[in-house]
């Protein structure tokens, strides 16, 4: 499944570009500070397999107003150098591939 372009965001890594989002509202479980921050990853050009990247930290906009720093572009390069190093190839389909961070 592709991701959606509104409101994701292009980075280059490693001479490849890719596309990624997070969720601008949190899940029911994201905002109650029962599940963690998650984040999607795919291929720019080619779209395939998504990565899904979850933290350990919370979602900014939970209702707890727990305290919690930014998903920056540095994070996300290094998730997805981690990701392909696991094996992930986004250019394939298939299910979406899961990093744990």
């Amino acid at each position: 499944m592709a991701l959606v372009r509104k409101g994701s965001r292009r980075i280059t890594v490693d001479g490849v570009t890719y596309r990624w989002r997070l969720r601008g509202r949190p899940t029911y479980a994201q905002g109650m500070t029962w599940s963690p921050l998650t984040y999607a990853v795919d291929h720019a050009e080619t779209p395939g397999t998504t990565l899904v990247i979850t933290t350990s930290r919370p979602h900014p906009s939970d209702w707890l107003a727990s305290p919690t720093t930014p998903v920056l572009p540095a994070e996300v390069a290094a998730g997805i150098r981690a990701a392909r190093a696991r094996g992930w190839t986004p250019e394939s389909h298939g299910g979406p591939f899961r990093l744990d961070r």
